[in-house]
């Protein structure tokens, strides 16, 4: 295939300090190379699956064989992102498509791991630009997430919750929004497992949900067979998910003749569209709360434009709605053993990373059960 070539004109770029260890020699030497860039810079089509490619015989000779494989890992899990984003081009990668990549995986990774993933598609973006694939000055605004700041403990609370879901009952009832976040809260069910689901998963007359694993038609759940489950739904909830198909959704198929549950009007809403509509949901200002930055919305990027709600520091992926979902179930004196089933985590998982209860919760809650016997 053929690919068209990119023109970009873009101002000199300036060397940067890579922080990875070993990687030295690697940035100064294409460092070099981007200096001598002109100011009219013609880029050349590379399909990310060849860049990644050449990128590893670049550095096959300088890496020992263990870093070169996760070097290999890592850029590769960049690439299936952009295949996943129907980017064919490396003309096409700019930082935003980094920024959207870590947001897409940092939901099941440390913080720390989180960041080398990232110092590595830097390097590989570094490497792009030095072969005129990818515009110049791309990777120094790739911003590396700190270290030592723990994403997995990131959670959307109840109240945050509430008044997101009352304003989407209020002003957007029964949109795709309010349907997807319904469901998201409700259930605990991840974000990967919302866009996966078919009409005929939801069962009105009985309040329910079916959850199933169809990796032949491309929706695998995370935990394979053993994540099939019904899951129990309130009324309001079956409500709010029947008026969402009866009147805002699109009667569309996939690509395997099957009727999603979650469209657009070209199919399967995808995983990014999904994510979009957290984050631009979960911004405070987005559902008439004050913004806690204290930053005024006409003035904001982040709340005047949906594509970048994602920069706003308050926004959150699906993980922590799950993650916030669990431990309300919890608090509401839910079994662990219930609350396991439903989100279909285990006991152990479910207090080592999702439960946010405090002790003090904790023991009150067993205090209850004692008084109660």
């Amino acid at each position: 295939m053929r690919l068209p070539m990119r023109t970009q004109t873009t101002a000199r770029p300036s060397a940067w300090v890579s922080t990875s260890v070993g990687s030295d020699q690697f940035m100064s030497r294409t460092n070099e190379t981007r200096q001598a860039n002109t100011q009219t810079h013609r880029l050349e089509p590379l399909e990310p699956s060849e860049a990644k490619r050449l990128y590893l015989k670049s550095r096959s000779d300088e890496l020992a064989e263990r870093s070169l494989e996760l070097h290999d890992k890592h850029v590769g899990s960049f690439v299936d992102f952009c295949a996943e984003e129907e980017i064919t081009n490396m003309n096409d990668v700019t930082a935003r498509t980094v920024h959207e990549y870590q947001l897409s995986i940092k939901e099941n990774l440390a913080q720390s791991t989180l960041s080398i993933y990232l110092s590595t598609v830097r390097q590989f973006v570094v490497f792009c630009e030095g072969i005129d694939a990818v515009a110049p000055n791309t990777a120094e605004r790739i911003v590396l997430p700190d270290r030592n700041r723990n994403a997995r403990t990131e959670t959307l609370d109840s109240d945050d919750a509430t008044a997101i879901l009352s304003y989407l009952r209020k002003y957007h009832y029964g949109s795709r929004t309010h349907a997807l976040m319904s469901l998201l809260w409700h259930t605990g069910i991840r974000t990967g497992t919302a866009h996966g689901l078919d009409v005929s998963d939801f069962d009105g007359e009985r309040d329910r949900l079916r959850v199933r694993h169809r990796p032949e038609t491309d929706t695998p759940l995370k935990n394979g067979e053993a994540g099939k489950r019904f899951i129990a739904l309130s009324p309001e909830v079956s409500e709010v998910v029947d008026d969402y198909i009866g009147e805002h959704r699109h009667n569309v198929t996939d690509d395997h003749e099957r009727e999603p549950l979650f469209t657009t009007s070209q199919g399967r809403a995808t995983k990014n569209t999904i994510r979009r509509n957290i984050y631009a949901v979960t911004r405070p200002c987005a559902t008439g709360r004050d913004c806690p930055h204290g930053k005024v919305p006409d003035d904001c990027e982040a709340a005047q434009r949906t594509n970048e709600a994602c920069k706003c520091p308050s926004t959150v992926s699906g993980h922590p709605i799950r993650r916030g979902a669990i431990t309300h179930h919890l608090r509401q004196d839910v079994p662990e053993k219930i609350v396991s089933d439903r989100m279909n985590v285990s006991q152990d998982v479910l207090d080592q990373h999702y439960d946010r209860r405090t002790e003090d919760e904790k023991a009150e809650q067993r205090r209850q059960f004692i008084q109660n016997i």
